[in-house]
């Protein structure tokens, strides 16, 4: 897999999940801790990507 493949499959795991966080914050009994956790997902998604892109 080539650098920028693997940064778009991660870009493309970032929308996905930040799909996830919106549906989950808007559903009624989802649980805050695993909107967090989401989130938390999706922040170490983003980091990986700027370093990567910053190569």
């Amino acid at each position: 897999m080539s650098l920028t493949s693997h940064i778009e499959e991660l870009k493309r795991k970032h929308q996905d999940l930040s799909a996830k966080v919106d549906q989950a914050q808007r559903a009624p009994g989802i649980s805050t801790l695993d909107v967090a956790e989401m989130k938390k997902q999706k922040l170490r998604l983003k980091e990986e990507i700027a370093r990567l892109s910053g190569l």
